[in-house]
Order: structure tokens, then sequence, then C-alpha cells
């Protein structure tokens, strides 16, 4: 089927929107109208050529929900008419998917960044021509996708589905970090690197966790006030005079720290600010060389942890987010501001320039 879709192409400002051809869904697949998708970093990244390499043409977008309206053959948990949410890439048969962890997947870089499916065949093309898709098992900045059955989380008819898309990814990996990676308890502290969606969702889930003490540590002041809105019981400026702050709030120092950006000196603050035995998470590279004094940086128990997806299964986590944002404890709406489709490039304008916390295209 014909559909209109936003290709990346070596050289664009931003991903530019085209008609190309869908294939129908294959044996386990399904076939979802999007209603909405989020913008990632991990988006801006690849269509600039900064994060893992990729093949172009390609359709991007990892934060997608819709509307099911075919299934393959073998399909039995979907039905057309469901309402889901999109998810990541996953074998489905590895050891770590079926111990429940398919961010851990051992093929969850290839299918994530390939532009394929796993037998190397895309379901985009165009005039005959390959375009690459299945990004992150999705490539949901098209009006229509084809999505393996196990990435997507069915979801209830009456949430607002226009909204949930970025439960897929940058909202589970800030609220999984904490409740599943960090495993963060009632008394614990943690101080939070960066108030984009990621750091943003993980404030909401300390708190929901029962931290004592929540830091927010950003460079813009409407993002720390939104963090504290959401649940900081501190929000400091992220300057000269960071460290200082971050010991004099907690002297001796946070139970977890969580970065969200790609600086280096701050993955050293990250780490310098643990308690004894404190864990350093985070969720991206740091930009450019990083060769601390390893030794001295860890010292006293201390641990870096790298996260993929916040650790956490997505047809388990979305459902459980969703049921905090319904008791009124996990309001990610805050975040979402929404664009439409043939709005992409002002929408991508404003994710760089972090002009929005989460910008959302509705299709």
């Amino acid at each position: 089927m014909r559909i209109r879709a936003a290709v990346s192409r070596t050289g664009q400002i931003h991903p530019t929107i085209e008609e190309v051809d869908l294939e129908e869904p294959r044996a386990d697949e399904v076939r979802v109208r999007v209603v909405a998708s989020g913008i990632c970093h991990t988006d801006l990244f690849c269509h600039a050529g900064l994060g893992m390499p990729i093949p172009r043409p390609i359709v991007l977008g990892h934060e997608g929900a819709g509307v099911v309206e075919a299934v393959g053959s073998g399909v039995r948990d979907l039905a057309a008419g469901d309402h889901v949410v999109l998810s990541g890439a996953s074998c489905g048969h590895c050891p770590k998917c079926h111990a429940g962890r398919p961010t851990y997947c051992r093929d969850a870089m290839k299918l994530s960044f390939g532009g394929m499916r796993g037998d190397g065949s895309s379901p985009l093309s165009q005039h005959g021509e390959r375009v690459h898709g299945m990004f992150f098992a999705q490539s949901s900045f098209a009006t229509q996708v084809i999505a393996p059955e196990r990435s997507a989380v069915k979801v209830a008819k009456d949430l607002p589905l226009h909204l949930l898309g970025p439960l897929g990814c940058g909202i589970i990996t800030g609220a999984g970090s904490v409740l599943e990676a960090f495993r963060l308890r009632p008394g614990e502290s943690i101080v939070v690197f960066g108030a984009g969606s990621v750091g943003l969702a993980a404030v909401m889930a300390a708190r929901i966790a029962g931290a004592s003490r929540i830091v927010a540590v950003d460079i813009s002041e409407a993002r720390l006030r939104l963090a504290r809105e959401l649940g900081a019981t501190e929000a400091i400026a992220s300057d000269e005079t960071t460290a200082n702050a971050l010991r004099e709030i907690s002297p001796d120092g946070f139970t977890f720290s969580f970065n969200t950006t790609s600086a280096a000196e701050v993955f050293t603050l990250a780490a310098e600010c643990l308690a004894t035995e404190g864990t350093a998470g985070f969720v991206t590279r740091p930009r450019g060389a990083w060769a601390p004094n390893m030794a001295a940086l860890l010292a006293s128990g201390r641990r870096l942890q790298g996260i993929l997806g916040g650790s956490a299964a997505p047809k388990v986590f979305i459902p459980l987010m969703i049921d905090y944002w319904r008791q009124g404890r996990f309001p990610f709406e805050k975040l979402v501001h929404e664009f439409p489709f043939a709005e992409i490039g002002q929408a991508w304008e404003a994710c760089t320039q972090g002009a929005v916390v989460k910008p959302v295209l509705r299709m």
C-alpha cells in the first residue's frame, strides 16, 4: 500500500515527507496505523550521522502508537482494531529475551539500527527501490508501519493514544532505570543529570518509589521548574558550582546518580557525588574522550551501570506506567508538545534546540 513517511536522506536538515510503498505484514507481524510518534534524540543523532551508523535512505521514528489494521497469519494476541504502543526490537529467542530482558537482546543493535528485518529485508520501497525501515522494529515517522507482534504492546481503548508513543522509549528508559535497573527503595536518594523526557521520567519514578531526596540538574530554569512540579525535592543549575551544591544538599553523597547527558565532565561528577557503594547509571555515551582515574572514581564500592531501555520489559512495564498515570502519580503528558506530521521540520528544530521536552508528531 502507498503511505506517507518522513525519509532521512544524506544532506538533509531533517527528514522530509514522501510517498513510499509498504508491504503487507508477514506471519508474525502487524500493520499499524500510526496515530502519533514521539521524536527522540536518538532519531536526531542518527539522522545527523552522529549515532550508530545507519543505511540511507531510511525512515526513522521509534516512539509510535496507533491502531492495528491487519495481522499476519501467525499472530495470536492482537487483532484489527486493537490499540498498541510500539516498543523496541528484539529477537525473542536468545537467553536475554527468554529471561524477560529484551533490551539486552543479543541482536538488539542490529535489529534496531540495521534498517531491516533479521533476514535483511525491508517492508518499505519507493519506485521499486529499497527504503530502509524497521528502525527499532517500527520506523514510526509514517502513517502506517509494519512491526513484529512481540514489539506491539496492547493498551486499553479509552486511553489518549496520541500521548502514549513516548512510553515505548524515552519515558520507559527514565522510569525503568529507577524502578527496574536501580530498584530504588524508600528513603534512598538520587540526583538526575538532564531534565529532558528521560530525566523527568526518572524524577517521577523516584517519587513513586519513595526516594528521600530527588535532585534535578539542568541548564534550563524552565526545565528545573518542571522537575520541581513533577517531584524533585531540589533543582540546581548545571554550572561550575554544581559539585559544591550537591555536597551541600547531601554531604555523604547520593545512593544513585542518573546521567542522561553525553558530557564527559558530567560522567565524572555523577560518580563523584555518590555515597559509599552508590551507583552511577548512564543511558548514553560520553561525548569525546573520557579517561578518568577509575580506581579513585569507583573507590568505596561505587559502581558504574550502563542501562538500555530502562532494563524494563515493555509488555510488563508500559501497562505499569499507564496504571501510575491513571492514579495521577505519573503525569507524563506534561512533557509532551504536539506538532502536525506536516510540521516535522518545526518539531525537529524544537527538539534540536531544546525548546520543548518531548515533541510528538500527530499523523
